[in-house]
């Protein structure tokens, strides 16, 4: 395994559009989206008293951006450190999962022998697992579950080159990973990060949001995560997570090697999981630090995959390496806890005769 080399971050803001990244290769080291800040709707008008004469445009939704003007939209972060002390802006952070996983071992999913499919049914009552992921598909492990959504499928090849993105199918991956412990549990799924493994505080905390409005999940699953400037969690991320008092969070601590603070996975309130070899010590690519919380298998980990051939969908195993794949395995042994100390869950309720087929 290959710890994150210097200005790795750098690198993948060269690659894709709308990125820059801060101190690329320094101890500040972070990924953001070019000319954007984002402030909660309550602090608008201060933020905008001190950021008027930067500021070209606003998008009033919740978390609202403010987008600043093409001269200093590269000097978003500086702007939103001068204006913290005063008013909860930050600039609006990239979150990624398999870097820098990316650049060793584990970086790819390699296929593997199918394993038995977790045992059918699910708990009586529920207990319900959010996955904030790249989606899922109609695998046949979980296709013909009650609580299956197609609404959300994998997109594979989003850049229509013939290959599938580096990150493909990483949320069917992780559903996987949840079932093989917890089968039992009931699963939703927002689509919040790209094939290629990326998604904002912005994009993360509207997803909050809207799963914050609905019947709220015993667990909730962050794969992905991101440093900052000034190793403090982003503001809009810390208030979208408040609004799950009674659910347990988990986070994959990230895959840097280094003690630096991974959001939101060092927040107190999220407990935050690094991933173990599979000799029970931890692996040397996983973020530690007095902020983790926990190990959890996390190399040459064993799911459900999909695989790109010929524009179609086909449906097997793979293994694949990363701190969050260890995330979903802690949440599952979680839910696993909770259906076992819950009353009237001492059984699954059978599932209907499977009728997908590979």
């Amino acid at each position: 395994m290959h710890t994150q080399h210097p200005g790795a971050l750098g690198e993948l803001a060269e690659r894709l559009p709308g990125l820059t990244a801060h101190d690329p290769g320094g101890r500040a080291e972070s990924l953001v989206r070019r000319g954007q800040l984002l402030v909660a709707r309550r602090h608008l008008g201060a933020a905008l008293a001190i950021l008027e004469r930067w500021v070209d445009t606003v998008e009033t939704d919740d978390p609202v951006v403010l987008r600043l003007r093409p001269s200093v939209a590269a000097d978003c972060v500086r702007i939103a450190g001068d204006t913290r002390p005063r008013v909860p802006v930050a600039a609006n952070h990239v979150h990624l999962v398999g870097t820098p996983v990316l650049h060793g071992t584990g970086a790819v999913p390699r296929p593997a022998p199918m394993p038995p499919a977790p045992p059918p049914g699910t708990w009586s009552p529920p207990v319900v697992i959010t996955l904030f992921d790249t989606g899922l598909d109609p695998h046949p492990w979980f296709a013909d579950r009650p609580w299956f959504d197609p609404t959300t499928p994998e997109l594979l090849d989003t850049d229509h080159d013939g290959r599938a993105d580096r990150q493909a199918a990483h949320g069917t991956f992780v559903a996987g990973v949840v079932l093989r412990t917890a089968p039992g549990a009931t699963l939703r799924v927002h689509r919040t990060l790209t094939p290629h493994g990326l998604t904002d505080d912005r994009a993360l905390a509207a997803a909050l949001l809207r799963e914050s409005r609905r019947p709220h999940p015993h667990v909730i699953v962050l794969t992905a995560g991101c440093p900052t400037p000034d190793d403090r969690c982003p503001p809009v991320l810390e208030a979208a997570l408040s609004r799950f008092p009674r659910t347990e969070v988990v986070a994959a601590a990230g895959n840097a090697g280094t003690t630096r603070p991974f959001w939101p996975a060092a927040l107190p309130t999220v407990t935050a999981v690094g991933a173990a070899n599979p000799d029970g010590t931890r692996a040397p690519f996983s973020n530690h630090g007095p902020w983790l919380d926990r190990l959890a298998p996390g190399v040459d980990v064993l799911s459900s995959h999909v695989h790109l051939h010929n524009g179609h969908h086909h449906y097997g195993a793979a293994l694949w390496t990363g701190t969050s794949f260890a995330a979903p395995h802690a949440a599952a042994e979680i839910a696993t806890t909770i259906a076992s100390t819950t009353p009237h869950i001492p059984r699954a309720r059978p599932a209907p005769s499977p009728t997908h087929h590979p």
